[in-house]
């Protein structure tokens, strides 16, 4: 079964940025799509952003033009790429790949 490793969250002010990473231990993680999600304190998890395994994405309407999905093949790894961060990203981030998901990783955005 392919297992999901998160990383790249922290603490980053109003406006910056952060890229996430979630490499999987599996290449046959190259032919699937892989969905990021997060979930706040007190919230449900809400999708963010899907790629599938050609590369095409969707992103939820609260971070188009924000975040960026991209993925590395030879790397097993995909990216989320987040810039003018609000504190209303601030969340727990998760990646999944069918019904495998990775621990996740925090982002907080504070000033």
């Amino acid at each position: 079964q392919v297992q999901l490793v998160e990383s790249g969250g922290g603490l980053v002010q109003p406006g910056g940025s952060l890229r996430l990473s979630c490499a999987a231990s599996s290449s046959i993680f190259n032919i699937l799509p892989v969905g990021w999600h997060r979930q706040a304190p007190g919230k449900q998890r809400e999708l963010v952003a899907t790629i599938s395994s050609s590369g095409n994405t969707n992103y939820a309407d609260s971070v188009k033009g924000r975040f960026t999905m991209s993925r590395d093949n030879a790397k097993n790894t995909v990216f989320l790429q987040m810039n003018m961060l609000k504190p209303e990203d601030a969340a727990v981030y998760y990646c999944n790949c069918g019904k495998v998901w990775g621990q996740g990783t925090l982002v907080t955005v504070s000033s």
